[in-house]
């Protein structure tokens, strides 16, 4: 089999019946990254031995009979703010090297190993998650692979690009503003952000602890809900992580043999977020969500309201609860930042309290008004980004006929949905000789199986799909 453009269940299946080994199937991964990362810097850590030995011993359970798991012999990376054990957690940040190594992997990672996948290393990020393009100063930049004079998102670039250059099938990340989704839309993969608290943080280095999710990446509707479902379950060492019972996914995210009939999401209520997100976004992002729009015979509108107030909110949380985590480091090593980051934690640890507090008041009166909403609509349709990936470096857009800067504003359409833990799932919208954008699916809280099924549909019809390059 092609190991380069197999998806992570079909990996798992040819282990499975011994059709290839684990062994061959880490040995390949590593050899891709050691001849192509360089020119895409995805990766910090490569867990090579590791990896070898994680490998050999699933071979050996495969050869006693055993079962070794929903994606034995799966190749993965994570962001590098994942506890690895035995590894320091960077989180992007030149401080953070100099800490002990960790004492146990992230409850995340430990899942998806308990699940028969093998570790092949940590990825590359913004500093302590604090971007969207993953222009690291002290670990380098990520490169889109789609141009490599252009960005990958962020903050989670490393675990989007990896997966586009087909380095790997799976990678896991963490999005507190948008950090899945728009690493997701411009590297053309697809990148789900959970509800939050359905999966657990424990082991993840935080930044904005009533924000922060943690999800998977993928090139395949049916790996993402492969992953979702091994990585779902209660965990005491994460005091948000729900104790709801695991619904699984992945059998509904699968219609390769079902055909692409819009039955297969008869009864699911789809609309178009209209008002906020049909302004400052691209032609070319709007015309991805007509796509999309169009292939599900959708034709209404819905309205999230204050959704610009969302996002302000949104940046209000972010920078207090960021700057309150650094705050000692701030004050005695400024200089050791990424000054960008510093910047933004400084003008964070400066907000009054009162705004801090309104905003969290706020965000209650907010996700009160979506739930409405969900009353009525199923799944929502939003363009993930407003642009395409910016290029390197580049720091302002024009958008209806505005300058504006970059980072912060390709968060426009992403963060209001964050601010209120929604499920959300970017799907890649590829287009010929051109980059490509992501449309998010967003349901109301806990109702992941039902993005994941709309965009199986999506997926069989042919309009979104995560080729690798």
């Amino acid at each position: 089999m092609n190991l380069e453009q197999a998806d992570a269940v079909a990996i798992a299946t040819a282990v499975r019946e011994g059709k290839v080994s684990a062994v061959e199937v880490a040995k390949a991964a590593l050899q891709r990254i050691a001849a192509r990362d360089n020119e895409f810097n995805c990766f910090t850590t490569v867990t090579a031995e590791t990896a070898l030995a994680d490998a050999e011993r699933i071979d050996g359970e495969i050869a006693q009979g055993k079962n070794p798991g929903l994606l034995a012999g799966v190749p993965f990376a994570v962001k590098n703010l994942f506890d690895i054990a035995g590894l320091t957690t960077l989180a992007g940040a030149k401080i953070n090297a100099e800490n002990p190594p960790a004492s146990q992997d992230a409850t995340a990672v430990a899942r998806l190993k308990q699940a028969g996948a093998v570790l092949v290393g940590a990825l590359n990020m913004d500093e302590y998650a604090y971007g969207f393009v993953t222009e690291n100063s002290h670990y380098g930049m990520s490169h889109n692979p789609h141009d490599l004079n252009r960005v990958a998102g962020g903050s989670s670039g490393g675990s989007a690009a990896a997966i586009a250059a087909g380095l790997v099938p799976l990678t896991l990340g963490s999005d507190t503003n948008g950090s899945i989704r728009v690493p997701a839309a411009l590297c053309g993969v697809f990148g789900l952000k959970p509800t939050y608290g359905r999966l657990s943080r424990a082991g993840v280095a935080l930044f904005s602890s009533s924000l922060d999710h943690v999800g998977p990446f993928a090139r395949s509707v049916r790996d993402i809900a492969t992953a979702f479902d091994v990585l779902q379950g209660e965990d005491e060492r994460d005091p948000v992580c729900t104790k709801r019972r695991p619904v699984e996914t992945r059998h509904g995210a699968s219609l390769q043999n079902q055909g692409a009939s819009l039955q297969n999401i008869d009864g699911i209520r789809i609309a178009i977020a209209g008002d906020y997100f049909l302004k400052g976004a691209s032609a070319e992002a709007l015309e991805a969500v007509q796509k999309v729009a169009d292939a599900l015979d959708v034709t209404e509108y819905v309205t999230i309201p204050e959704a610009h107030r969302a996002r302000a909110a949104a940046f209000v949380i972010t920078a207090c609860e960021g700057a309150n985590l650094h705050l000692e480091k701030l004050r005695s090593r400024p200089q050791d930042f990424d000054p960008a980051t510093r910047d933004r934690f400084l003008a964070g640890a400066l907000i009054p309290s009162n705004w801090y507090i309104q905003a969290q008041r706020f965000r209650r009166w907010y996700r009160d008004k979506i739930q409405e909403i969900f009353q009525k609509v199923d799944v929502i349709l939003a363009p993930t980004t407003p642009i395409s990936a910016p290029l390197l470096g580049q720091q302002t857009m024009i958008l209806d006929g505005e300058e504006i800067l970059v980072r912060p504003h390709l968060g426009l359409f992403t963060q209001p949905l964050s601010f209120i833990g929604l499920p959300v799932l970017s799907v890649p919208i590829q287009r010929p000789n051109t980059l490509p954008l992501g449309v998010q699916l967003i349901a109301a809280p806990y109702n992941e199986a039902v993005i994941l099924r709309v965009a199986a549909v999506l997926e069989t019809k042919g309009v979104v799909s995560a080729p690798v390059l």
